[in-house]
């Protein structure tokens, strides 16, 4: 990791640069995969899947045969992990339906808003170097809390054609309605358009790299919603001399073995912290089965050190991080004040990967400087919320009149017909 003493705040952007590849070659190879997907549908899915995964299948469904076998293979202990993840999550966003609430906005006229659940949804799970059944948790419940009808997972199969057992056997308890071995922009791609095999659906979520991330960005030019723009993981630790740094040190990491084109970055108010922690990076990397693609990881991360909290803040809030980790004596307080992350853990005992698993809160979170617009995923992500009037003839007469004058005003004049119409009726 580079090292930064006191940079001008002027230099922050280019200093704190995530890796990516140019937006225009992304566009053009992942366009051509959506194309050919819609002309030729399951004969191009079947294609790619052969070419970028290694294997050729006949067909891409998970069978009941297959998550049988994962349901009775996965460790015990495992099992009991993944369901205790599930209560919490489950939990937590249960807790975000709002309730349908009548308002009388003057006499006779009354106004409401329900929540309704999308009807088709698809959810992609990464598979490549680490099969993230964890994201299953984080999108498959809060889809079946919203009552969505159809709840599609596709993630990529190995070279022998399977699907990780904790995958499908997380799919199988959460509620899946189906699932794909098809992985990367030519699953986005299928759920775009619909095959013979896979259907249609109308929003996408999860994860992926920057080959998904676009795929799902030209999807949503082609009518289907998309969560978020979420690519490659990031991180930023804010550590103070109160932190430790093997506790550090280890957050680091655990976003940098995410892939290659994660990034990681630590701000500190100490040269002293920044080198401590640089030492445990080393050592701890030395452990790691996934050091080379932390290597590669860390290769395009920075460690910044600034005079002052209120810099810390400023920068935090510019550079918008996906996990923020406040590693600081007065983690609440200085939480209070930073405004653009997509999921932020207070003091010492918080790693990030509490919120990857178990803790209840959602770990699809945008990436890329975009939680300084996006939410993460919640339970509003899989529901639609439709408003509702309904006027009595008395709320009529009393709001008719104002409605009528400002369509006059606008020269729409069939809008203050609709409204004359009524008044003039008579009793």
């Amino acid at each position: 990791m580079k090292t930064y003493l006191n940079p001008a705040p002027d230099t922050w952007a280019d200093l704190l640069r995530r890796p990516t590849m140019a937006a225009a070659d992304l566009d053009k190879i992942v366009g051509g995969v959506l194309a050919d997907i819609e002309q030729r549908g399951d004969e191009a899915v079947r294609e790619y899947t052969e070419r970028f995964d290694g294997v050729r299948l006949d067909d891409f469904r998970v069978s009941e045969a297959e998550i049988a076998e994962a349901r009775a293979t996965l460790a015990p202990e495992l099992k009991a992990a993944i369901q205790l993840a599930r209560t919490n999550i489950e939990t937590f966003h249960a807790r975000q339906w709002e309730p349908v609430e009548a308002v009388e906005t003057m006499p006779g006229v009354r106004c409401w808003r329900k929540s309704v659940p999308i009807e088709k949804v698809g959810l992609y799970i990464p598979g490549g170097t680490a099969p993230l059944f964890s994201a299953v948790l984080m999108l498959g419940v809060p889809a079946t809390i919203a009552g969505c009808r159809e709840r599609i997972l596709c993630t990529p199969p190995d070279k022998n054609g399977k699907v990780n057992p904790a995958i499908l056997y997380t799919a199988d308890l959460v509620g899946i309605t189906q699932i794909f071995k098809i992985g990367g922009a030519q699953a986005i791609g299928a759920m775009t358009y619909g095959t013979a095999t896979v259907p249609s659906v109308y929003k996408i979520f999860g994860p992926g790299n920057q080959y998904v991330t676009a795929a799902k960005q030209l999807a949503s030019r082609r009518g289907v919603a998309i969560d978020m723009p979420a690519g490659p993981s990031e991180v930023l630790v804010c550590a103070d001399d109160t932190a430790n740094p093997a506790f550090v040190a280890a957050d680091l990491l655990s976003q940098a073995e995410h892939g290659i084109d994660s990034q990681v970055v630590l701000v500190t108010l100490s040269e002293t912290m920044a080198q401590a922690v640089a030492e445990a990076v080393e050592a701890q990397l030395a452990t790691l089965p996934r050091r080379e693609i932390a290597k590669e990881a860390l290769s395009h991360s920075v460690t910044v050190v600034l005079e002052d909290r209120a810099a810390a803040v400023e920068l935090i809030n510019a550079y918008a991080p996906e996990h923020l980790i406040l590693s600081v004596a007065d983690a609440g307080e200085m939480g209070e004040q930073i405004l653009n992350a997509g999921s932020v853990f207070l003091g010492h005992y918080t790693p990030e990967s509490v919120g990857d698993y178990a803790s209840g809160t959602n770990h699809t979170l945008p990436t890329d400087g975009y939680a300084r617009s996006y939410s993460g995923v919640s339970l509003d992500s899989f529901i639609k919320k439709i408003t509702f009037q309904e006027l009595s003839r008395e709320g009529l007469q009393g709001l008719g009149p104002a409605v009528q004058r400002m369509a006059e005003a606008e020269e729409l004049m069939a809008h203050a017909r609709a409204v004359a119409v009524r008044l003039e009726e008579k009793a």
